[in-house]
This record gives structure tokens, sequence and C-alpha cells, in this order.
């Protein structure tokens, strides 16, 4: 378990009750942004402080990874909102009867501020350009001991109840049942092309068959009967034109576990076959999945058609920070 800190700002009214996190994933110059970079290593039971309005108004406990999702609607639609994707944690946020003011706490707080990424000034006043920082667990627990017994509950509570609580990924859904809506509506597509996008979301049908004239086998377990192996779209189907959608060069056959793993974020491939581990995999999970990630893999080089995608997926689905999280 790890602890964050989010500026909320005017987000707050919608993310808290909304019982979720969104940012972009760059900066509106294109430029990468560490603050919404860090979004991609929070994972299930981390605690999120929130702080707005100067004050920490809310904790929360994130039950998700990050993962693809477009801007919430209701943060307001400057541009087209389903073409504006980012980074979202799913949280459960607990509003406190008794918020703070950390700018009135700085003697008690400030020894514990990190070198880089800090939260705040050591004045105790808040930083613009932050939106999403890793604390350092001695920040953390001096910040619960100010906020008192509420918090300690708080965070005892849902220490108890995440193993009940199965992650689920609503802005992946609705985005998926979106697009799926959309081409089942759009007659200027041919049936038969429509039919065969909808199969390749689940990695079958003719993208299969065209996954199968690049790749044999599964590069992680080497099973290579085509009925234990489902056609991964390396650059996801909801993030795909129909043409990358059908495209074998977008795809590679993976036996479910890996499947999953890919799909979700927890691996990727560099370009030459290194076989690249999340930092918030669960790593017994994964062993016993067969990827020991103590261990060096390497699957075999992709073809140039193959790097782009992969390359995508690298920045856009696999879960590690381009950003040394240092404390």
């Amino acid at each position: 378990m790890r602890y964050w800190w989010v500026n909320q700002k005017q987000t707050y009214r919608h993310e808290v009750p909304g019982g979720y996190l969104w940012s972009p994933k760059r900066k509106t110059n294109g430029h990468a942004n560490a603050f919404y970079d860090f979004m991609r290593e929070v994972a299930p039971g981390d605690v999120v402080f929130s702080y707005a309005d100067g004050l920490i108004k809310a904790i929360g406990i994130a039950s998700t990874h990050a993962y693809e999702a477009p801007k919430p609607l209701e943060f307001g639609q400057s541009g087209a909102y389903w073409d504006k994707i980012g980074w979202r944690v799913d949280i459960r946020f607990i509003e406190l009867k008794f918020p703070i003011k950390p700018a009135e706490y700085m003697a008690q707080l400030e020894p514990h501020l990190p070198k880089r990424y800090a939260p705040l000034q050591s004045n105790g006043q808040g930083l613009q350009s932050v939106y999403l920082t890793l604390l350092p667990d001695s920040f953390a627990e001096a910040l619960i001991d100010i906020l008192g017994r509420e918090a300690r509950s708080i965070v005892h509570m849902t220490r108890v109840s995440d193993a009940a609580q199965p992650p689920i990924a609503i802005g992946l859904i609705e985005w998926e049942e979106h697009e799926l809506r959309r081409i089942s509506q759009d007659q200027t597509v041919p049936e038969t092309t429509r039919k065969a996008v909808v199969m390749a979301r689940r990695g079958q049908g003719v993208f299969k068959q065209n996954v199968l004239k690049h790749e044999a086998f599964c590069r992680i377990t080497r099973v290579d009967q085509v009925e234990h192996l489902r056609a991964s779209h390396c650059k996801p189907w909801r993030d795909s034109t129909n043409e990358e959608r059908l495209d074998g060069t977008n795809g590679l056959l993976l036996t479910p576990t890996i499947d999953h793993l890919f799909d979700r974020g927890f691996i990727a491939f560099e370009d030459s076959g290194k076989v690249l581990i999340s930092p918030v995999v669960h790593r017994d999970s994964l062993r016993r999945m067969g990827i020991d990630p103590d261990v060096a893999i390497n699957v075999g080089a992709f073809s140039q058609d193959q790097h782009k995608f992969l390359g995508f997926h690298r920045e856009s689905v696999f879960l590690e920070s381009k950003f040394k999280l240092t404390l």
C-alpha cells in the first residue's frame, strides 16, 4: 500500500462524489507531465488524500489500477468528449467531517516533504502544477495523526474490506460500450465489416485469422494450439480505427492469462522482444501465471510493422510511469 496526494481544485465536486480520479495523459502542449503519469502506478488499496480549497477534505482508497478512459462528461464539453482520452483510477472516497488545513501544521509536516514532486511548498502553500504525487510514509503518517481518529478509522476499515471489493474499470466498460453502439449504428460501414470489427474486440474472427499470418504461438507460454489462443490487440480495440482493429500486425497470439496481463498493462514488450513488467503487478500472481518477474525474458524481435502498435501499448496502456518515483 502506498499513499498519494491529489490536488483536485475545481474537479473535487466531480471526482469525489463520482468515485474516481481522471487526468489527461499529457500537457496541452503535448509534453509529458509527471503528475499525470504517476496515475499509472496507483494500485488497489492505495490511500489518496484529497486536497481542495486549501484543505484535506476527503480520503479515498483506490479500487482499481489506472486505465485509459475518456474525459468525464461532467468536466465540461471543451472539444469532443469521446476523443479526449486520459488516465482514470476508480476511488472509494469518504469526505471528512473535520477537514484540516495543512498550512497550519507545517511544523509537523515540513520535515517529511519529499525532495522531488512535493505536494506543498515548505510554507504550506499549494503547488499549481501538482495533480497527483506520491507521499513518503512518514508524511502520510504525520498527516493521519493530525487528522486523528476519523482518518485512522477510514484507512483501517478499507484495509480490512479491500479483499471483498473486486476491481471494476467502470470508465473502460462505458467507453467500449459506446464504441460498440457507434459501430453497430454506422450504416456507412458494410455489415460484414461491422461484424468483423465487433468480433475483433473479443480477439476472434477475421482479426485472429490476420494475426495468424504473423504470429504462430504465444510468445511467452509457447502454446501453439489455436483454440487455446486469443488474438490480443497491441493498440487496444477501443483506441483503434476500424482498419487497425483488423490489422494482423496489431495483434499477438496469447493464452488467456497472458492476454489479461497484456491487455491491462501489467506486461509489455520492447521491439527487441524484451518483456517489461509493471511495478504495480501482483508479483506472486505473476509467478503463478508462468512469468518470473525476477528473470529477464526475451520472446524474440518483432517486425517493423508491429513496432508502432507495440509502441502505442507501452505509451498508453503499460502501467509504469516514465518518471522515477523516489522519496
